[in-house]
């Protein structure tokens, strides 16, 4: 098992999972986060700290998309390990369906 962060994190990126993960294995894209399945121990105290629900298990239903697109993008993208500001705008995206369709970005975010 491993934690997969789904499409409510698409333009949210509140990142106040990155400070509770005891490994590291946040990786930041342009417009949201995923983590890294090798590298995550499954200790699960990032979910509950995800204001955006987006951070689930992937034994829950329906999630091999997104453990799939974490799995690719941590790959590619660079570590995050210290909390940022999320965009401004943030609030306004939380909550609303389609958001990979709408506005996923294959572009890698800044990192550490």
């Amino acid at each position: 098992m491993t934690y997969v962060v789904t499409d409510n994190c698409i333009k949210c990126k509140y990142m106040d999972c990155i400070e509770v993960c005891p490994v590291d294995c946040f990786y930041e894209g342009e417009n949201m986060l995923v983590i890294h399945p090798d590298e995550c121990i499954d200790c699960g105290v990032c979910e509950p700290e995800c204001p955006a629900d987006a951070i689930k298990p992937d034994t829950e239903g329906g999630l091999d998309k997104w453990l799939q697109v974490n799995s690719e993008y941590a790959e590619k993208w660079p570590n995050i390990t210290a909390k940022k500001e999320p965009p401004a705008d943030a609030k306004t995206f939380d909550g609303e369906t389609g958001k990979f369709e709408k506005y996923f970005s294959a572009e890698p975010g800044e990192g550490d």
